[in-house]
């Protein structure tokens, strides 16, 4: 019966508003329920109601174009990208998977991060919201008031070995605290420097011994002794870290005042985390296995750093190895 016209697409809004099923739509129109379906995962925003002008004007936009998007030209690698858009991928993680380890039914295909942008922003407008960052308003830097923090047998990032420097060992964190709305909760981070996986607890305030207590559990979570430093910054959570050492036969380090970069692994994972948990967020409303589900999708997303593998794909692989360094 061809394609759908501005008519359909208004029959389509009218009885969709009316609160007729798919199907039902579709024998009132005498089309198969397929179209209807494509029809709405092609022109229907996920987060307002079906809209005909909108539908039919996206769809004349693409009929206009003669060259067609790649992704345009193979429904198998549209429906693999629009997958990972939705596990929170960037263009950039999906295109290097793609090239460097592709699924059997893609292989030999391949796409370039921009043509996925541009698909997103010229034919297919409802996945920005997929795209990962959002920006917020930066804190004023007079707002900040300086700490004075006293750490017991603090040791500086100075003394850190260049094999922890240069990422050449496997086992050495980097711990952060990112903070929501009203400070009550806050989230503990820690990044491995090298296989880049990430562990996160939601924790009281800037506790010490909460925050002890989650780098605890991140290294019962990981094979033995496979932690062998954390590095922190300045923050008085990180206070009780000397009591991590002996225990667990690890070392602990300290940046420099007001110098985040020195930990730059952990602050990148935290702009990332900030996908999912915004300033405005009221941690108090977050369960434990949201939380999880969070750090699970962070730690299965490929990375360019890795060969476009992800951490948990690097962890399985040292975990077989059996090997301390990698």
């Amino acid at each position: 019966m061809g394609r759908l016209t501005k008519y359909d697409r208004e029959q389509i809004e009218h009885h969709l508003r009316a609160g007729l099923s798919i199907r039902a739509i579709a024998r009132k129109m005498s089309r198969d329920h397929s179209v209807i379906v494509r029809e709405l995962k092609r022109n229907r925003s996920p987060h307002f109601e079906y809209d005909s002008s909108k539908a039919d004007y996206f769809s004349l936009r693409r009929a206009k174009k003669t060259n067609k998007r790649k992704l345009l030209k193979s429904e198998k690698l549209c429906d693999y990208v629009l997958k990972c858009l939705e596990k929170d991928w960037s263009p950039e993680q999906i295109a290097g998977r793609l090239k460097n380890h592709p699924p059997p039914k893609l292989k030999g295909l391949t796409i370039s991060h921009e043509s996925i942008y541009q698909f997103i922003y010229e034919v297919e407008p409802w996945l920005y919201h997929k795209l990962r960052y959002k920006r917020y308003d930066q804190q004023k830097h007079y707002s900040r008031k300086p700490r004075k923090v006293s750490i017991p047998e603090r040791v500086s990032i100075h003394e850190r070995p260049e094999a922890i420097n240069n990422r050449l060992e496997i086992g050495h964190l980097e711990s952060d605290t990112v903070v929501c709305k009203g400070k009550k909760h806050t989230i503990s981070v820690q990044y491995e420097r090298a296989i880049q996986l990430v562990r996160i607890h939601k924790i009281q305030g800037f506790s010490a011994p909460q925050t002890k207590e989650a780098l605890e559990q991140t290294i019962y979570s990981l094979p033995d002794n496979f932690v062998k430093s954390i590095t922190f910054d300045n923050g008085t959570e990180g206070a009780k870290h000397y009591e991590l050492r002996k225990p667990f036969n690890i070392k602990t380090y300290f940046c420099d005042a007001y110098a985040a970069w020195q930990k730059g692994g952990v602050e990148n994972m935290n702009s990332r985390l900030r996908q999912y948990l915004t300033r405005k967020t009221n941690l108090e409303n977050i369960s434990d296995d949201q939380i999880c589900e969070i750090q699970e999708r962070l730690n299965n997303r490929p990375r360019k750093g890795l060969n476009y593998k992800t951490p948990n794909e690097k962890l399985i692989e040292f975990m077989k190895s059996g090997a301390l360094n990698s």
